[in-house]
């Protein structure tokens, strides 16, 4: 990438060493006289570990034995937002451009939402651990329909296990993993920090995906990490959440062919699996999941985690799913048995019409014009802002906007995130898809440093608005400069009480 007149990387000559360290005291320096990410580092969670010296944070100070694990984003943004006057309450006076969900209203062709289903008396009762046999069914049903047909194996509901959430998902997989190279990729979904930090039998083993090649995974190369590193899992969200870009076709299925020959287990969250957008409208319609090549679904280790949150717009209902191989759905129950205790038993009942076939195809089809006249519309008025999108999503209903070429200190997620709050507009600062389980990089090094995430999942007068904010922080900046900007920030939402009642 070009570096603009603002940018303090750019050199003519040889780097020398010298350079490179006091480059990295530089960022340092800025790092800890930077007001927004002093008070990042200084929420509970977010110190460095394991480095010398040791210092305590009294946030941290709880009770014997307990550690704080950090954040993800979402509660992070929304935890800053609320120190800033925002209530869920009043949520429609903000632009939440940060929260990781669809509208979930009425949108145009598409199937009513159910808002009444009777619950038998035995629904109140507790579920099974692996979920309702007949919602099992059904989404097994649906993926042979759409992924499956004509193959020899098929899914059955012992291929599935329903689960309360796709967060609870990938911990009850991650609480079945033995010590093993667990694999991930750099920028991915934020809550992989969490797990991969928790459940401590996975060593993470990090890959950097590049904006040059449009943040797609470099089969081959995994190839050769399986084989010289010994990886035995590989954890990725397809579609990706942040960037939008997604694995399909000849690609999906020659990773899932190398995982096959190589004995290596692949976990893929599909939750954004029908949100893609072609530039052929004949091509609306289509869905992508690695399910379309697994060869046998109870010989192949590939782990598809996904649900009603994203695709069916009902993140409220916490009803998801875990299809593959039937012993390791077995295992799943044993350790939902101890996770979560199990999926909301009325609304599993309620979801299984959802699942039919052939009402999918119509809210897919609807789910994808809606979103993509959504995403074309954002970028639309991010290039008129001279805010350009490097690389266009063409799946999720994310944004990764490059601030780089914005002036100092605009240019970082953290910085930028806080000046939007002042204007009642939420996004997520992008090192927080930096997938770094220790914390022990430097954030100004950070490849997600200079980056943010809007979600373009909101109505479309929200995102209106938050577009409108974007706006007028980049006119402030050019009419009264940069000295007002970087400072001033709530540090808590005591100090925003404290300010509401002396207005």
């Amino acid at each position: 990438m070009a570096h603009t007149p603002y940018s303090q990387s750019g050199r003519s000559t040889p780097i020398s060493f010298r350079d490179v360290v006091l480059d990295v005291m530089k960022n340092f320096k800025h790092e800890k006289e930077s007001e927004a990410h002093r008070i990042f580092r200084e929420t509970a969670g977010h110190k460095p570990k394991g480095l010398l010296p040791q210092t305590v944070n009294p946030a941290e100070e709880t009770v014997p034995g307990i550690v704080h694990p950090g954040s993800t984003g979402v509660i992070y943004c929304s935890d800053r937002a609320m120190a800033n006057g925002f209530s869920y309450a009043s949520s429609h006076e903000w632009a939440n451009l940060g929260q990781g969900a669809p509208e979930v209203g009425q949108i145009p062709d598409a199937p009513s939402k159910p808002t009444t289903f009777e619950m038998p008396t035995d629904s109140l009762e507790y579920a099974p651990t692996t979920g309702v046999k007949n919602l099992r069914d059904a989404v097994a049903n649906l993926y042979n329909v759409t992924y499956r047909q004509g193959k020899q194996s098929q899914y059955t509901y012992e291929n599935v296990c329903i689960v309360p959430g796709g967060r609870a998902g990938l911990s009850r997989v991650a609480a079945v993993i033995g010590d093993v190279y667990c694999s991930y990729q750099v920028p991915d979904y934020t809550a992989y920090d969490q797990v991969l930090s928790s459940f401590r039998r996975l060593v993470p083993v990090p890959t950097a995906l590049e904006a040059e090649a449009k943040y797609q995974l470099d089969i081959e190369q995994t190839r050769k990490d399986i084989r010289n590193q010994g990886l035995e899992v590989i954890l990725a969200s397809n579609p990706r959440n942040p960037t939008g870009q997604v694995i399909k076709g000849d690609d999906l299925k020659e990773l899932v062919a190398t995982t096959r020959e190589a004995a290596t287990t692949l976990i893929l969250d599909e939750f954004y699996s029908w949100y893609i957008y072609p530039e052929d409208e004949s091509e609306f319609g289509k869905s992508v999941s690695s399910a379309e090549y697994v060869e046998d679904v109870n010989k192949d280790s590939v782990v598809i985690v996904d649900g009603l949150t994203k695709n069916w717009r009902l993140p409220g209902w916490r009803v998801c799913w875990v299809i593959g191989p039937k012993n390791l759905i077995t295992a799943l129950s044993q350790s939902g048995s101890f996770l979560d205790g199990g999926a909301n038993h009325p609304l599993q009942l309620a979801a299984i019409p959802l699942l039919d076939p052939e009402r999918v195809k119509i809210e897919k089809l609807a789910l994808q014009k809606h979103f993509k006249h959504k995403r074309d519309h954002v970028l639309k008025r991010l290039e008129r802002l001279g805010l350009k999108v490097d690389i266009p999503p063409s799946s999720t209903f994310y944004i990764w906007l490059n601030l780089e070429r914005l002036p100092e200190p605009l240019n970082n997620g953290l910085t930028f995130f806080e000046e939007l709050l002042k204007e009642k507009t939420i996004v997520i600062p992008g090192i927080f898809f930096d997938i770094n389980p220790a914390h022990r990089r430097n954030l100004f090094n950070s490849p997600c440093h200079h980056f943010v995430r809007i979600s373009f999942g909101p109505p479309l007068e929200d995102l209106d608005k938050g577009l409108d904010a974007i706006a007028r922080v980049l006119r402030k900046a050019k009419k009264e400069g940069m000295s007002t900007f970087g400072h001033s920030y709530k540090k808590s939402l005591d100090s925003a009480i404290h300010l509401e009642k002396n207005v």
